[in-house]
């Protein structure tokens, strides 16, 4: 007997693929075509002011952009006291599971990866948008297949920041947290250059750089970065540098995204080395 499938507007919801405290993510089928999509649902009553803005700064960031390393949204429609976003459906699941299943990756295949977060991040670069939840968790892959494309999602607490403005709001999740937001210090975009970091360093290690009960503690107690000693002869110089310049406790000694962009880490291969 064929299971009965709520459906939604244009759209029949087959699983639920995951969610937070202020939206869930469904794989859902179109009706008519079977195109196969992720319908991101947003409660409208539980949309602070704040969440209100970031979900206009994502939907007005989306629908002007297409490229390879962002999510694609395809559509917006109000049901059921909620709005949904029809985007793009990942079949490779994301970045967290991926590390999960493989462990550590190889150092070109995170020289790859970054690669491609990086032409994603030069998108909200220029756009002059801060992402303030980069995890592995919100990065996708497109296929469970060899060489997947990865694509930046979940740009529910992104917002515009003006060259020379900060940010005050305190939010992400904290075990990639910048420290100037744990400690609730007013930032600027460097905090998805952390961000960025400790992805690079999980791709490394298979585990994230700070792991503690008290990120803060944890993170300031640290002098250098934990890389796992087997690892370290594999690692090339670069490519400890760059991890070490993106986890600069001080953020005005870390490195900007121009400077990480033209990194010598992310141009090896183009080298030939």
């Amino acid at each position: 007997m064929e299971a009965i499938h709520p459906t939604v507007g244009e759209y029949k919801l087959t699983c639920k693929l995951g969610g937070g405290s202020s939206s869930t993510v469904w794989k859902a089928e179109h009706r008519k075509t079977g195109k196969v999509v992720a319908l991101k649902q947003i409660d409208r009553f539980n949309l602070t002011r704040q969440l209100k803005n970031c979900l206009d700064c994502e939907l007005t960031f989306l629908s002007s952009v297409q490229h390879p390393n962002i999510i694609r949204l395809f559509n917006v429609f109000e049901a059921e006291n909620s709005v949904f976003l029809v985007l793009e459906f990942c079949a490779g699941g994301d970045l967290a599971s991926y590390i999960h299943n493989h462990g550590r990756v190889q150092e070109c295949v995170a020289r790859k990866f970054m690669k491609q977060i990086a032409a994603g991040l030069e998108v909200l670069s220029m756009h002059q948008i801060i992402h303030r939840d980069l995890k592995p968790e919100n990065i996708l892959l497109s296929t469970t297949e060899n060489d997947p494309i990865l694509k930046i999602a979940d740009f529910g607490l992104s917002r515009i920041l003006n060259p020379n403005d900060l940010a005050e709001t305190v939010c992400g999740s904290p075990f990639y947290m910048a420290p100037e937001i744990l400690q609730f210090k007013k930032y600027d975009d460097k905090v998805d250059m952390w961000s960025l970091g400790a992805i690079l360093f999980e791709l490394l290690n298979g585990y994230p750089p700070f792991r503690g009960s008290s990120s803060v503690q944890n993170i300031k107690s640290s002098l250098c970065l934990p890389f796992a000693e087997p690892i370290l002869p594999q690692l090339h110089p670069d490519c400890i540098d760059l991890c070490s310049r993106l986890l600069s406790i001080n953020p005005e000694n870390r490195i900007s995204f121009e400077e990480f962009f033209q990194h010598d880490f992310l141009k090896v291969h183009e080298r030939g080395r």
